[in-house]
């Protein structure tokens, strides 16, 4: 299962997010948003368990816990929906 977590502290690491989940069970992966002009994260991420029970337990555990002075938010990832393309000028 794929889960969003935001407003996440800019110090927290691909390794901090992993490691934060992998109290709950294997993470296939976790990977952060980085601002693409900055190199800075975005403050949000995407975190993947190998198992549904493993991530909703994740969830209901890890949804508005502080982390780094923050209360972060964790759920269910949403399919990426389909934009227009952006005119360029």
């Amino acid at each position: 299962m794929n889960m969003y977590v935001s407003n996440l502290g800019f110090h927290v690491t691909e390794h901090d997010l992993r490691k934060l989940f992998e109290a709950f069970g294997e993470v296939t992966s976790a990977k952060l948003v980085m601002d693409r002009e900055t190199g800075r994260s975005r403050g949000f991420g995407f975190v993947e368990m190998a198992s549904d029970n493993d991530a909703n337990q994740a969830i209901s555990r890890l949804n508005g816990k502080e982390i780094e002075g923050r209360s972060i938010s964790v759920a269910i990832a949403k399919e990426r929906e389909e934009r227009p393309a952006r005119k360029k000028w």
